[in-house]
């Protein structure tokens, strides 16, 4: 079962580090808010082809419980991507791919201060290490940058990414109980309607790139693999080992995404980043190593 666990885990971080690397050739072939909207519609028409069944069959629960289900789609579906795709307009996808590291920190200090799930000495060490490495990677390397907080637009809307998407993992806890065919089904919904308003505001604003065939490969590759594959694994993943257990994998973003940032798009490596990811791996072996609950 914890094979399983890690197996579900690893292939969901290199989704996502994809994810990273799809919205980067977005650029200039389809705006952020398209992006999303066009994502998280074809994932729904994708559900509803195979979903519905489902879906009628817990219909009960889910009016119950339709505030949080629809806040998981808001938060954690919908308004991560549009910061994620908004900070590839200003940084670079191994950027946006080793900031995601910051995702554990968040997770550690929201169950710890929330619901007083222990952390071990181990796991604290490992998220340091990680917090060392993003800040890292968001100065560039410099220590003049770091001390005087010296970020781009894109590093900063990429944290505020980690933000949602951390407060969205410790919220999963509160899930119902339901399948997880119909738990997708509406937190999809949820992001398409939420992300409508941002699209629309593109159009009102003359900002809009309607999508040309390279845009909508990305789209459709971001609708099947980090809209469905990943989250469903992601949800399974924790559902087995936990939000702190979980959540550290996210580290494992910054490597996929580093490599296929340098192998797809030719960015340069440059040797913070290589430190950078030292720090994370060193923060994954410890955290495991410390396992928590």
């Amino acid at each position: 079962m914890i094979f399983r666990a890690y197996l579900f885990l690893t292939i969901t971080t290199m989704s996502w580090g994809a994810n990273a690397v799809a919205g980067k050739l977005a650029v200039g072939h389809i705006s952020p808010m398209i992006l999303t909207s066009f994502r998280w519609g074809m994932a729904l028409v994708i559900l509803a082809m195979f979903a519905l069944p489902e879906v009628r069959r817990d219909m009960k629960i889910i009016r119950a419980n339709w505030r949080l289900l629809a806040g998981y789609g808001m938060f954690g579906f919908a308004g991560f991507n549009i910061t994620l795709y908004s900070a590839l307009q200003y940084t670079s996808a191994i950027n946006v791919a080793i900031e995601q590291a910051g995702m554990p920190m968040i997770i550690f200090l929201a169950n710890f201060l929330l619901f007083r799930i222990r952390v071990t000495g181990w796991q604290i060490l490992g998220f340091l290490l990680t917090l060392a490495g993003v800040a890292t990677t968001a100065s560039n390397g410099s220590l003049e940058r770091l001390i005087g907080l010296e970020l781009n637009r894109g590093d900063a809307l990429m944290l505020l990414a980690v933000l949602l998407y951390g407060g969205y993992t410790v919220a999963l806890r509160y899930k119902p109980v339901m399948h997880w065919k119909s738990m997708i089904t509406v937190m999809a919904a949820a992001a398409f309607v939420t992300s409508l308003p941002f699209a629309a505001w593109e159009v009102a604003t003359e900002t809009a790139i309607w999508p040309d065939a390279r845009g909508l490969t990305v789209a459709a590759f971001t609708a099947i693999f980090p809209s469905l594959v990943a989250q469903v694994l992601y949800i399974r993943g924790n559902e087995i080992i936990g939000s702190n257990r979980a959540g550290i994998f996210i580290n494992l973003v910054p490597i996929f995404g580093t490599m296929l940032s340098v192998m797809i798009l030719g960015e340069m490596l440059h040797l913070y980043h290589v430190v950078a990811l030292c720090l994370v791996l060193g923060g994954i072996w410890l955290s495991e190593r410390g396992k928590g609950i």
